[in-house]
């Protein structure tokens, strides 16, 4: 079977790569950005293709030449760069999404599997608990583009046949995350920790957010690829893994970093922020259907990350 990864070299994409590497596989990486650090100790167990997916001409030939079977589609513009140029994120998001399902749909693709975002429901969210049937208002660009490119997926599956199926990310914890936002503090703290350097926590200590370990983000989506089509109802899914407060984050770490120089000051246009986001995720169409089960708790989230930060520094200077 021929897999290829789109922003295959990116912290969630080389993650899914280095799984399905493990699994006796050889992914297809596709990457505007050929960099090989993160895909360290696999690289030449991949086959990396540089190119851009706003470019169809990219997406078709890479598809055509290497006869792709399965395509996981990660590659995107972030959530601040996406708001600070919204076109060039309409022309890789949405643009490059429909190149993927149009090479897809005419040279034979089985199965799109796209990651998406549970920015995709905005700050107005009413009830309580985030779910799979929550409004979708969102309320950035970024989050604009992803609900787009998660309705166009639906209507290929309709109109097409094609197995199109996708996931919720929330906030991603992992060494070396560098993406800035409001509840972005999780692998920050974690990480300055490690390196034994101040870090003052923009939110007050009750403040919770929801969160995943970025090695829980590769497996879920593969997770669900794998599930059986009849399984599959929902289509797009919203995970959930981690929700705690900063508090009970930095009491984390202290288990294994006992004088982590770890403070709070609250920027309370944040926090406010934070407040309307920052829901639990209730998840059981995910864990229902294709058997969604998060393996990193807040505690062996930090104990691998340290580990993952202390044998490859490189990786993530």
């Amino acid at each position: 079977m021929a897999v290829l990864i789109t922003g295959g070299t990116g912290f969630i994409g080389a993650e899914v790569a280095r799984t399905l590497v493990q699994r006796g596989e050889r992914p297809i990486v596709f990457d505007i950005n050929d960099r090989k650090i993160l895909l360290q100790g696999i690289e030449d167990k991949v086959t990396i293709v540089k190119g851009d997916v706003s470019n169809y001409s990219h997406v078709f030939n890479v598809v055509q030449k290497h006869k792709i079977d399965v395509i996981y589609h990660l590659g995107a513009m972030l959530s601040l760069p996406s708001d600070a140029d919204p076109w060039s994120a309409f022309r890789v998001n949405a643009e490059g999404s429909l190149n993927v399902l149009e090479a897809a749909r005419i040279l034979g693709v089985r199965q799109v599997i796209f990651s998406s975002t549970i920015g995709t429901y905005g700050l107005d969210i009413r009830e309580e608990v985030i779910d799979d049937y929550t409004l979708q208002r969102p309320t950035l660009f970024y989050g604009c583009t992803k609900v787009f490119v998660e309705l166009m997926g639906r209507f290929y599956k309709t109109k097409f046949g094609l197995d199109f199926r996708g996931v919720r990310y929330p906030a991603i914890i992992g060494p070396g995350v560098k993406t800035p936002g409001v509840l972005q503090y999780n692998p920050w703290a974690i990480e300055y920790a490690c390196r034994h350097i101040p870090f003052k926590i923009w939110v007050t200590p009750e403040t919770k957010s929801t969160a995943m370990y970025y090695k829980d983000a590769a497996l879920s989506i593969i997770q669900c690829a794998e599930a059986p089509l009849e399984k599959i109802k929902m289509v797009v899914y919203t995970l959930g893994a981690i929700h705690l407060s900063a508090q009970e984050l930095v009491d984390s770490i202290r288990k294994f970093i006992p004088d982590a120089p770890l403070t709070f000051e609250p920027d309370m246009e944040k926090v406010e922020i934070a407040k309307k986001i920052s829901k639990p995720v209730d998840d059981r169409c995910a864990r229902e259907e294709f058997g969604w089960a998060s393996r990193y708790p807040i505690e062996k989230t930090i104990e691998d990350f340290l580990k993952e930060f202390k044998e490859h520094p490189e990786k993530y200077a």
